[in-house]
């Protein structure tokens, strides 16, 4: 691990290696392989399923990760029929198979995580177009509808031929486990196929396995996974990975941060690119201890109320976090000694500068705040651990990343660079930039003439190289050709100690196109009003066109997996909301049914309005900008 603390120093660390560097020369299996044979019986990976302290808890070390990797490629390889490289999917929460099943679907072809909290649809889909061949799933389990969810997709996807079930029971405590049976959900029959997929059991499967890789592994820079992203309303976009960008940011994590005595707390899923790649391929290159606390991680049944006490079972070093969950947890008294934690790593979204403070204060850590996404095999900039860390930045960017900020037109034509401090879209050359997504015609506008990702992300670069995040291009309001940032007002009200979260977005407007609206949830037993957060937000912005037209207070935010305040979710609300009162106010019975997404229109309202009216409201709705289909 290295000490790099400024802009120069990153610099310096290129400078000392090739750009061929080991993550262009070895492959995900050959580094799993390299250090199992250097820390072999040192913990991996441990998972509780439960959220005590005292919780059975498995762990594998290094070298029992490495055989059950292995097993399960050869497993996947004879699944692919022909000799040909398979392409796995995986729809499981957090456990140890999920990190195996990515490990060994890159070894045997192409992995495919999927989000459990997406709807059969939306997981169908996926399979269909990444075309899995084998689906790696959970047996029926109490409280899951997981099987019952991947038994509806497959159901869509006819290219599934393997079902390989996990079955979560060995990670339960006696007497427990003796229960299962009588407590396990029926399996789904859809009653669609009729030659539906092979079932198999995974662990009977893996122990069939030989310890020993079976095929010759291709060692080509070819795709090795697809990740969806995108909301969970939104149709998901899948975009390409190499393991040449996997690997770079397993090496960033071990040059940068971790070394082989680290633990590292991970309750962010396993089907999102923060966990796999820079915390699980940071292992894999530096051979620290990842802990998966519960299938659910923070959304987990009793884990924000043992918190603390899980950090203290496991003396956690490094604590991977979001902002919803740090403003969770600042709900949650520190009952336990935490003192082996030294930092919190950060993303997802900006972290509110006073959130910080006062999560620092009470843990005693330092927070690093950091950049990434999908596109960019995930890291692109974060603070450093032994420099200035600027609160509200994102921080340098990552050794071999190159970052500038550049001006587009409304017709997305490049207009040059950005000074210093001024503010443009976000643009990225680095090695994990990936090759696009799997539909080449969303790839339009996706890079700049030299290759670098357009990120869609607004920010400004310092004089030190720092990069600061100022909203996100497709988030910003626009009040009659005036720009506000959505990030002004969160902050604001974010600065209420009664406010947990805050969403803020553009509400459609038939004079100024859009005016800003925001969505707050509340910390628990707080009593407070919408009035009482307006006001509050009037004294707080400086910008008089940016004060909130319209606050609402929901009982639970609309959430992403990974814990972003899911903007689309609340603009579809918003819509609603706005076109609702306006038929209303016209003495029109037409209302909104449901606000779809499209790719060409964006978000669409759906009307139904009887045949007599449907003039009235078409009339009335074109004065809005945002498109309709009245049924």
């Amino acid at each position: 691990m290295r000490k790099v603390s400024t802009l120069a120093e990153v610099r310096a660390v290129e400078a000392e290696m090739s750009v061929s560097a080991r993550w262009r020369t070895r492959t995900v299996y050959q580094q799993l392989v390299e250090t199992a044979s250097r820390w072999a019986e040192r913990p991996a990976l441990s998972f509780q399923l439960r959220s005590g302290r005292r919780a059975l808890a498995r762990t594998l070390t290094w070298r029992k990760l490495r055989d059950r990797v292995t097993r399960a490629a050869n497993l996947f390889h004879s699944l692919g029929g022909d000799g040909e490289e398979v392409t796995v999917a995986y729809l499981l929460p957090n456990c140890p198979e999920a990190a195996i099943t990515f490990l060994a679907g890159t070894t045997a072809g192409t992995a495919v995580p999927v989000n459990p909290l997406l709807s059969p649809e939306h997981i169908g889909s996926i399979l269909r177009d990444s075309g899995a061949r084998v689906l790696v799933t959970l047996a029926p389990f109490p409280q899951s509808d997981v099987a019952e969810k991947a038994a509806r997709a497959v159901a869509l996807a006819p290219g599934v031929r393997t079902i390989l079930e996990v079955d979560l029971a060995p990670y339960l405590e006696l007497p427990t486990r003796w229960l299962l049976p009588l407590l396990r959900p029926a399996p789904v029959d859809t009653g669609s196929r009729e030659s539906g997929p092979e079932r198999l059991d995974f662990a009977t499967e893996l122990d069939l396995q030989s310890t020993t890789l079976g095929f010759a592994e291709a060692e080509d820079d070819a795709v090795r996974a697809i990740f969806h992203t995108g909301g969970t309303t939104g149709e998901p976009k899948l975009t390409l990975h190499r393991p040449s960008g996997m690997l770079y940011n397993g090496w960033c994590g071990k040059e940068l941060l971790f070394s082989e005595q680290d633990v590292i707390l991970c309750p962010l899923p396993l089907f999102h690119v923060f966990a796999v790649y820079p915390v699980l391929m940071g292992g894999l290159f530096s051979g620290a201890h990842m802990v998966l606390p519960t299938p659910q991680g923070y959304r987990g049944k009793g884990v924000m109320e043992n918190f603390w006490q899980i950090v203290a079972r496991w003396q956690a070093d490094f604590l991977i976090t979001v902002p919803t969950a740090v403003s969770a947890l600042m709900q949650q008294r520190v009952d336990a000694d935490v003192s082996s934690l030294r930092y919190a790593i950060c993303g997802s979204a900006p972290l509110p500068l006073e959130l910080l403070r006062r999560f620092e204060a009470a843990c005693g850590i330092r927070v690093l705040e950091g950049y990434g996404m999908t596109e960019a095999t995930c890291l692109v900039a974060c603070n450093p651990a032994f420099g200035d860390r600027r609160a509200g930045s994102v921080g340098l960017p990552m050794p071999y990343t190159q970052i500038s900020v550049r001006n587009f037109d409304a017709e997305g034509t490049e207009r040059g660079p950005c000074r210093t401090d001024e503010a443009g879209e976000i643009c990225i050359l680095s090695p994990g930039v990936s090759p696009g997504y799997r539909d080449p015609d969303r790839n339009a506008r996706l890079f700049c003439a030299d290759g670098a990702l357009r990120t869609g992300d607004l920010g400004r670069l310092d004089a030190d190289g720092y990069l600061w995040i100022t909203g996100r291009a497709k988030d910003m309001i626009i009040r009659g050709g005036h720009n506000i940032d959505p990030a002004l007002i969160e902050e604001a009200l974010l600065g209420h100690p009664d406010v947990a979260f805050a969403g803020a977005v553009g509400q459609p407007d038939r004079h100024s196109g859009e005016l800003p609206c925001v969505y707050v949830e509340l910390v628990k037993g707080a009593d407070l009003g919408a009035a009482d957060l307006t006001e509050f937000a009037r004294n707080r912005i400086p910008e008089r066109a940016a004060v909130p037209r319209h606050v609402e207070i929901l009982d639970d935010m609309p959430k992403t997996a990974v814990g972003k305040v899911f903007k689309p979710a609340l603009r579809m609300r918003a819509i609603t909301r706005v076109l609702d009162a306006a038929m209303a106010e016209a003495g029109l019975g037409a209302r909104v049914q449901g606000v779809r997404e499209d790719r060409r229109l964006g978000l669409v309202a759906t009307v139904s309005a009887q045949a007599h009216e449907r003039r009235a409201v078409c009339t009335l709705l074109g004065h809005f900008p945002t498109a309709f289909e009245i049924v």
